[in-house]
């Protein structure tokens, strides 16, 4: 996929993605820009269907929605808030760890910057980025499974690995698109671009997509 086309794309998903109520997260972010929702609920939201993440932060910030008040619970009273996510007592763990931290040397303001982000329990760089795009409107750029599979199946990068989509997204995609970039990406692999056999005869952008790596689609 040439760079005009890439253009050509995103603008069709801007268009239609919100008709789709995915994914979840960005939802949370259009309803209430908090970093700290979004830290929490990118938490929750890994390994974990959009659903259930829903429920469970609803649940979640219904007892605690700040650090201040997260530190006053403990770790089995967020894990029952919580399940069932996956990996959810480790994960209450996590955010009662990084509540705690946020409190004592931040002040309770989740930090926006990416490597700080990065030393708290559980947070990746596709955390972190989003944090830093959803939660705060910095240009950042989340990868996960669905923007590292859709972006080579574009043909736009060719890499192997989420890091190196990462990277090579750094340097090729226009800063314009990096916020937007994964929710447009995640909505569109959760609807139709699946991993395995994806569902092109609904796809808005079909037209534009060359398949690569893809010998079946419906």
């Amino acid at each position: 996929m040439t760079q005009p086309q890439l253009r050509r794309a995103l603008a069709i998903l801007q268009r239609e993605v919100p008709r789709w109520k995915v994914p979840v997260v960005s939802l949370m972010a259009q309803e209430k820009r908090d970093p700290y929702r979004v830290l929490i609920a990118t938490l929750l939201s890994l390994r974990t269907q959009d659903q259930t993440t829903a429920a469970a932060a609803e649940r979640l910030f219904a007892l605690a929605a700040t650090p201040q008040a997260m530190c006053q619970l403990d770790a089995d009273t967020i894990a029952r808030a919580i399940y069932p996510v996956g990996f959810y007592r480790t994960k209450a763990q996590q955010i009662l760890a990084i509540s705690q931290r946020l409190v004592a040397e931040f002040g309770g303001r989740v930090p926006d910057d990416l490597d700080t982000l990065l030393t708290f329990p559980g947070v990746g760089r596709k955390t972190a980025n989003l944090v830093l795009a959803e939660g705060y409107g910095i240009p950042a750029i989340g990868v996960d499974t669905h923007v590292h599979r859709i972006s080579n199946r574009w043909g736009y990068v060719r890499t192997k690995t989420p890091l190196e989509t990462e990277m090579a997204l750094r340097r090729k995609l226009p800063r314009q698109y990096w916020i937007a970039y994964n929710p447009l990406l995640v909505a569109l692999g959760q609807y139709c671009c699946k991993p395995v056999t994806p569902q092109c005869s609904r796809c808005p952008v079909a037209s534009l997509c060359p398949r690569i790596g893809v010998s079946r689609w419906r």
